[in-house]
């Protein structure tokens, strides 16, 4: 079962000890533990959080604790209650699943299409891109990955060529932006990432528009498959 409801179980020592780390700020710091903890159930869905009593906790203005708030509940894990806190949000096994499925079929299909139109220079793009993401991968950096991934995806989907599909991933992704942050942030996930871009580029090295699709279909499934696996654990575990 998840904890009562008022019982904050983040790992504050933790928090203490980011505060010395002077390449996050306070905002990321406090979204990163949150994040976490509510991706491990350890906030149950449904548990009320307020300004004042993690302020207190932590030893901090509520400055930095509203704008996390905010963060939060714009990749879904939080909705914001004004003047009353925050609540955590339920994410299940279902909404995960239904996203990547929807999101590789998307995705593939521009692949498909730019292996058609892309250019050495392009390739050699997202190969810079993927350079630069191994780095933050070695570094941990999640929010700047998650950045500079999503360059590397519009990077071959803008190719396509067609704004309608690129409006509806856009629109896809931000509002479950929660989901993928949550798959970047398992172990391991970012480094996995990297290598599976590598082969997304060969197959476009190759102009083999099927190859290409294939590979990004796996990729983007993939992304999904730990989280689905791990939420159905916790779910069947009792863990809402």
């Amino acid at each position: 079962m998840g904890r009562p409801a008022g019982l904050l179980p983040i790992d504050l020592d933790y928090i203490r000890k980011m505060k010395l780390k002077k390449h996050k700020t306070l905002r990321e710091q406090i979204a990163t533990s949150l994040r976490e903890s509510i991706i491990r159930r350890e906030l149950a869905p449904g548990q009320k959080l307020t300004e004042p009593e993690l302020a207190a906790k932590l030893g901090i203005s509520r400055t930095p604790i509203r704008e996390a708030f905010r963060q939060l509940e714009s990749e879904g894990f939080l909705a914001v209650i004004p003047r009353r806190g925050a609540v955590v949000s339920t994410i299940t096994a279902k909404q995960v699943e239904d996203f990547y499925e929807i999101k590789s079929l998307l995705e593939g299909y521009a692949a498909r299409v730019a292996a058609e139109k892309i250019s050495n220079g392009d390739i050699e793009k997202l190969k810079k891109i993927n350079g630069q993401l191994a780095e933050l991968a070695e570094k941990s950096q999640l929010e700047a990955f998650f950045a500079r991934n999503n360059d590397f995806h519009n990077c071959f989907i803008k190719l396509c060529e067609n704004e309608k599909l690129l409006e509806i991933r856009d629109s896809m992704v931000q509002r479950f932006k929660g989901f993928r942050m949550a798959t970047l942030s398992l172990p391991g996930r970012l480094m996995e990432s990297v290598n599976q871009h590598k082969s997304i580029i060969k197959a476009f090295e190759k102009k083999d528009g099927r190859l290409a699709e294939a590979v990004v279909v796996e990729h983007v499934l993939l992304a999904g498959e730990e989280l689905v696996q791990m939420i159905k654990r916790m779910e069947e575990s009792g863990i809402h």
